[in-house]
């Protein structure tokens, strides 16, 4: 039961990345800072996948936008995960402070 839960909770978490992925390529203030190209790294976030060569890419691409994204009420949370840290890691993106 626990581990359905804890599915249902990630298909939810990934739901959500994707709309606010959409949301922020749609509002993003920067023409360079595009948060739907994180959507690459919604199963490493989400479910501790290894992340993709695609998601690494578009995290060093989108590198110096991560305090623009963390700000941002709507999608913080989900960068600051305890899987979205494991994530940069792997990737060998440093993260800025803020």
């Amino acid at each position: 039961m626990a581990k359905q839960q804890q599915q249902g909770m990630a298909a939810v978490a990934l739901v959500v990345l994707v709309v606010l992925a959409a949301t922020a390529a749609e509002t993003a203030s920067a023409a360079s800072c595009n948060a739907g190209q994180l959507a690459a790294c919604a199963p490493a976030i989400t479910a501790g996948a290894t992340p993709s060569a695609s998601c690494c890419s578009n995290l060093k691409a989108q590198q110096g936008c991560f305090c623009q994204f963390v700000k941002n009420p709507t999608y913080g949370r989900y960068i600051n995960s305890p899987n979205a840290r494991k994530v940069v890691a792997s990737c060998g993106v440093s993260v800025p402070r803020c």
